[in-house]
């Protein structure tokens, strides 16, 4: 997967944040995000999660800061919705961006808006932003127009510049090909009993953006299980996903791939993704959440769950390790066991063929996949 990405993210150019933007890059990050959303469906101007923290702000602190917090939340959302709407920010007969005044406004209203937003996911977190000390420090002062000055000029220059980039670039073409109407902003999945929302379903495409500096790291493994979280919430095939793509707003480049391929590079090609969404449906409904956030399992669930996992694994085929089904002989395989304690035994035991049996856990039967028969795997 990793080499997959690296082929199509072939930019000479990334730009870097500037200086003052410090600590505030995951902000940059939250306010670039929602602005691209906006270029694409301006259905929902204000996001679920900022509305959720304006509306938790009205319970923090004393002095009436708390109260100040909300009624100033509630301006930025009147105000934003109203200039989301004279812009016609999703029309297709004007650009992805607009002047750079009103960019500039538009830019430090989304910054404050991803400021709230860090109160619905964690309360500590929102404490040390600009605008919880500026409202805990002088409540009687913090007003909309003290807000719009709290981003700096770096935290504004930077989302613009992000924006400039997508205005000219693949995102382009990609928006004009499509209309307001096949497009749904922060798209959540009903039934996945978890919080998770993607950033940008197009026409069947899953977009996510990522505003990292180093893009060339970013298909993490985090990375690629999030997009595949956000594939199999679906499980109701309500957004007709049938490509997954990357976009990186700080080198302008578009990664994509088909469903089918994107599985298949993680290790998943002998299963369809109905049958994925389903095992995954059922190992989320096995799991019972508790208010502490952490996940308790009974006796019983534990071994459905362990009997999903089962099935998930696949039947090495002969003349493979039944463990990583890589073709034998693999002296890489035997000689990573046999430094392990017990490996000697293993072998033993099980044959030549168990070589991993005692490897790390890298070596994980769910995914284990038959390298020898998998086109995809031949051609890395």
């Amino acid at each position: 997967m990793r080499g997959s990405y690296r082929v199509q993210h072939s930019a000479a150019h990334v730009l870097l944040p500037p200086p003052g933007a410090g600590t505030e890059a995951s902000t940059v990050g939250t306010a670039i995000d929602q602005r691209l959303r906006l270029a694409f469906t301006a259905a929902a101007p204000v996001d679920d999660a900022s509305l959720i923290g304006i509306k938790l702000s009205g319970r923090i602190g004393s002095r009436g800061a708390g109260l100040r917090m909300r009624a100033v939340g509630n301006e930025l959302t009147a105000r934003l919705t109203e200039t989301v709407r004279r812009l016609d920010l999703d029309s297709r007969d004007l650009p992805i961006d607009r002047g750079q005044d009103e960019e500039e406004c538009l830019a430090r209203m989304l910054i404050a808006a991803a400021w709230y937003q860090v109160l619905a996911r964690s309360s500590i977190g929102f404490a040390f932003t600009p605008l919880a000390l500026a409202a805990l420090e002088y409540p009687g002062a913090f007003t909309f127009i003290r807000l719009l000055q709290l981003p700096g000029r770096d935290l504004v220059a930077d989302v613009t510049a992000q924006l400039h980039i997508a205005a000219h670039g693949p995102l382009k073409a990609l928006r004009a090909q499509t209309g307001p109407e096949s497009c749904v902003g922060g798209p959540t999945f009903a039934g996945a009993q978890i919080t998770a929302d993607a950033d940008l379903v197009v026409d069947g495409l899953l977009l996510d953006f990522k505003s990292a500096r180093r893009p060339l790291a970013e298909m993490s493994q985090r990375t690629a299980w999030q997009l595949t979280g956000y594939l199999l919430f679906d499980a109701a095939g309500t957004y007709r996903i049938d490509t997954v793509c990357l976009y990186l707003t700080r080198s302008g480049i578009l990664a994509s791939w088909p469903v089918d391929d994107y599985l298949a590079l993680l290790g998943a090609c002998r299963r369809d993704l109905t049958e994925l969404r389903g095992l995954f449906g059922q190992l989320l409904a096995g799991c019972r959440s508790r208010a502490d956030a952490r996940y308790f399992a009974t006796d019983e669930e534990t071994e459905g769950v362990r009997q999903l996992l089962q099935r998930l694994a696949t039947v090495a085929v002969p003349g493979c390790c039944p463990v990583c089904t890589q073709p034998l002989p693999e002296s890489s395989h035997r000689s990573r066991s046999s430094a392990l304690p017990g490996a000697a035994t293993a072998r033993k035991s099980s044959g030549a063929a168990d070589c991993c049996q005692a490897a790390p856990p890298r070596c994980s039967p769910l995914r284990a996949r038959n390298a020898s028969t998998s086109p995809t795997m031949r051609r890395l």
